[in-house]
């Protein structure tokens, strides 16, 4: 290995363990929803410099791969002529404008259907193997690694379609584009769906775990992906594998490179096995710290475990998974009355209910809002917690002006003359309010008139009805916007709170808490693999009520603490923009 080809790979390890790029929105604080992508790059790019001629220092006294490909086009045409294998379809010459990049001095640019039998397999059908015959799936070779993860025979996956047939030594190439690089050496002989193309060099002097090498790297995989065909499982075709250009180096620099790789490939696995310790380590640590908040026997408490967790908040929150924890929690003491102060002079809650029960007889004589069906009183089971003196547990129906509405099935078809119909995603991918039309589509297959049932007013809360993720359902959004003819799809559900009475930004917030949104998990059906809840189960979920004063506090406290948190969340999605930066950076430069 060249001295620069070291240094960058050894001299950056903190660079290549700390790039770290989130596979997804990631649940509360798994770090194995988090893609190692230092590491990856690193995995990479070993096998790139391998193929390049770049990973070990060439030998001046090896014999030139000139001489090994004259070797292979004389047991290729011995093969033909002994009938051994069908008579290749020629391929042309390689010109200068195909080869990607320059080869090492002794190095050789080689087609695959020049050297290996691609696209030649024996057949085998299920009276043709034994119970003990290896049957290798795509799914037993492990995505990345290549690793074998399971080794099943005939007597476990009886099989009745037509298998590929491969011997000890074949190179196992699953050629659908999910799958482009799992790519193994198979130890024993065995069939394989006919998705794996067994690949035999012909001479042995071509070795098979250098060739594996070959077709995992990057290069050969963008090439692959670049020609695969089909819709619904795209696959690389036959004539284009043949066609695809590989570096053949010197025989025994093979030996040479394919043992530095397996060097740097176990040292890439103990970096992978520290790191992904260190996570869950520092998960652990999370976990206990923002316990030692939930565990708070009230505010004054809080505030003492609070100051000395703000001193490592650098060191603490250094995930996105670990932000959104500290907001759940922030949520949950928020929820259980320990997030600010109680003030013995604040009216309880008991009070505000007498009053919204007052106005609702109120409108209901007035006839202005129809008489809901009453529901039972909460149980001492439904409650998870005790509540702070003053605070009072109620149904989310109590404090409803009227009832729930489901939103209008109508579809946006962007006429100009339409009525504006929120989009969907509008309450299920963002995490702040819905302030703006630009999250509304345009429908006519509503009257204005039959609108009017849907219309939003703003501080109307919208929660999800059904979706196919079910932590999704139930979630809500806050309608913000000036008044205006807005109305809002099926997949919706409408809660409209009582004015001046109830806060609709706490009833968000406590409904988004994981306290209540398991308990509205409950109430989740799943339907054809949606999830989905009734507004009527809805309306029984119990939440907490504040005093009127204090619902206030909360939801300032949240908001100043929600705002330090984005802040958090920003500076360090800039911190790991800047690092999966430098990871390409420096792949970028070992490859020039």
């Amino acid at each position: 290995m060249t001295r620069n080809v070291q240094q960058l790979l050894t001299e950056h390890i903190d660079l290549w363990t700390s790039a770290i790029e989130n596979k997804s929105s990631a649940g509360r604080g798994n770090s194995r929803k988090k893609s190692l992508y230092g590491i990856k790059k690193l995995r990479e790019l070993i096998l790139e410099l391998a193929v390049r001629g770049k990973l070990v220092e060439q030998d001046p006294n090896d014999e030139p791969a000139s001489e090994l490909l004259k070797r292979i086009d004389t047991e290729r045409e011995r093969l033909v002529k002994a009938g051994e294998i069908k008579k290749p379809k020629k391929l042309p010459e390689i010109n200068e404008k195909e080869k990607p990049f320059t080869l090492p001095e002794g190095w050789e640019w080689a087609r695959l259907g020049n050297i290996t039998s691609y696209g030649q397999t024996d057949k085998a059908e299920q009276i043709d193997v034994k119970n003990d015959t290896w049957v290798l799936e795509l799914e037993d070779v492990e995505k990345s690694t290549s690793k074998l993860l399971a080794k099943v025979t005939f007597k476990d996956r009886k099989f009745k379609s037509t298998k590929n047939r491969f011997s000890t030594g074949d190179i196992l190439y699953g050629k659908l584009r999910p799958y482009l690089d799992k790519v193994l050496v198979a130890e024993d002989d065995g069939v394989c769906t006919t998705e794996i193309i067994p690949i035999r060099a012909y001479t042995e002097e071509l070795r098979p775990y250098f060739l594996r090498l070959s077709l995992k790297s990057p290069s050969f995989i963008e090439y692959a992906n670049s020609f695969t065909h089909g819709m619904s499982l795209p696959r690389l075709g036959t004539d284009k594998a043949r066609l695809a250009l590989v570096t053949l180096p010197p025989n025994r620099e093979q030996h040479r490179i394919v043992a530095k790789v397996e060097e740097l490939m176990a040292l890439c696995d103990q970096l992978e096995q520290q790191t992904e310790q260190q996570l869950d380590a520092h998960q652990l640590l999370v976990d206990t710290l923002l316990g030692t908040l939930t565990q708070s026997q009230n505010a004054n408490e809080l505030a003492d475990n609070w100051t000395r967790l703000s001193q490592h908040f650098d060191t603490l929150f250094t995930t996105e998974a670990s932000i959104d924890q500290l907001k759940q929690t922030i949520l949950q003491l928020a929820v259980m009355g320990k997030l600010v102060p109680q003030n013995p002079n604040d009216e309880p809650a008991s009070e505000l209910l007498k009053r919204i029960a007052a106005e609702k007889e109120q409108l209901i004589k007035d006839k202005k809002i129809k008489k809901q069906k009453p529901l039972p009183p909460i149980s001492d089971e439904e409650k998870p917690f005790e509540l702070p003196k003053g605070w009072e547990w109620y149904r989310i129906s109590e404090l409803l002006q009227g009832d729930t509405k489901n939103g209008v099935s109508a579809k946006a078809n962007e006429d100009k003359n339409g009525i504006p119909l929120l989009r969907i995603s509008a309450a299920t991918t963002r995490d702040d309010y819905i302030v703006n039309t630009d999250e509304f589509k345009l429908t006519s297959a509503i009257t204005e008139n039959q609108a009017k049932d849907y219309e939003l007013n703003s501080g109307d809360l919208l929660a999800v009805r059904f979706n196919g993720n079910k932590s999704f359902v139930g979630r809500t959004a806050i309608f913000t916007c000036e008044q205006g003819n807005y109305i809002y799809p099926d997949k919706l559900i409408r809660i409209r709170l009582f004015e001046r009475i109830s806060n609709p930004f706490l009833m968000r917030y406590f409904i988004n808490s994981q306290i209540i949104r398991s308990v509205i998990e409950s109430h989740c059906a799943t339907t054809v693999g949606n999830w989905g809840i009734s507004a009527k189960n809805l309306k029984t979920v119990p939440v907490p009520l504040p005093p009127v004063q204090e619902q206030h506090r909360i939801v300032t406290k949240i908001n100043e603490l929600f705002t330090l948190c984005d802040q958090l969340k920003e500076r360090l999605q800039h911190n790991q923009q800047t690092q999966l930066l430098l990871t390409d950076t420096l792949v970028q430069e070992a490859l020039v």
